[in-house]
């Protein structure tokens, strides 16, 4: 960041790094108005119509020439990297933007043999299960929060929040089919989260001790304060990882690997 020169922070076996992207935003208004203009412009001068193709063409032409003039957002993914755990965790929840940072790496490094995690038992049937008994496994805490998903071709969502999920309202949706999609959970007092039925880890929330503990270490500089959040982090999620393959069954390791 832009306290450091440093490509990559490290506490102790882990790294964090940073891909940082501008993009130019241009409103679909502006070009559409811009477009628009200059359309009639040349219908008027040449008397004739403007076809869609020679449209597409000029609109190619105008976002070239509001490009220079166009705002520029930057915007900061992270991503950490476990070496002698073997993962990587990037702090994204878009698909696109998350590969667009490991083929970032991989241009960078000339290798990153890396693959998506996956488990034995769907995390879906695994969530629904346990707000069916009200019992997950060990060290972790059902919430109040879940997503419910009829797994039907025309089926709906129920999104719940500050909501008893054993209650009987919630036991008929599961009755009448609907399936956990999503599903806040606590973890052994450390953090919070809602796990998706992509395995994807949202929303995670360090638990005040954890944060006060990281201050604690941390010292008075920023550097210090840096390694020891990151150190903190990193150590979690290694716990927090492993246990959830556990709970989801054991993971599943692809044939040939």
């Amino acid at each position: 960041g832009k306290h450091s020169e440093n490509l990559l922070q490290v506490a102790q076996g882990f790294w964090l790094v940073a891909m940082r992207s501008d993009e130019r935003i241009l409103p679909s208004s502006v070009v559409r108005e811009a477009l628009n203009e200059k359309v009639e412009e040349i219908e008027q001068r040449d008397a004739r119509k403007v076809y869609r193709k020679e449209r597409d063409t000029l609109k190619d032409e105008v976002m070239l020439d509001l490009l220079p003039r166009a705002f520029t957002r930057s915007r900061t993914t992270l991503a950490l990297l476990a070496p002698q755990h073997g993962w990587i965790a990037v702090d994204t929840s878009s698909h696109k933007r998350a590969e667009e940072l490991l083929n970032l790496m991989r241009e960078s490094t000339g290798s990153l043999p890396v693959r998506p995690i996956n488990v034995k038992i769907a995390p879906m049937a695994c969530m629904t299960d346990w707000v069916r008994t009200q019992q997950a496994p060990e060290g972790l805490v059902i919430a109040d929060e879940c997503e419910l998903r009829d797994t039907g071709e025309d089926g709906g969502t129920v999104k719940c929040k500050r909501q008893d999920l054993g209650s009987d309202e919630i036991q008929q949706h599961l009755d009448a089919g609907k399936q956990v999609s999503q599903l806040a959970l606590h973890w052994r007092d450390k953090l919070s989260l809602v796990l998706d039925d992509k395995l994807g880890l949202r929303r995670l929330k360090f638990e005040e001790l954890l944060q006060e503990q990281a201050d604690e270490q941390g010292g008075e500089d920023m550097a210090g304060q840096l390694d020891a959040t990151l150190l903190i982090m990193a150590e979690t999620l290694a716990e927090l990882i492993p246990s959830l393959g556990t709970a989801l069954g054991g993971e599943e390791i692809p044939q040939g690997i």
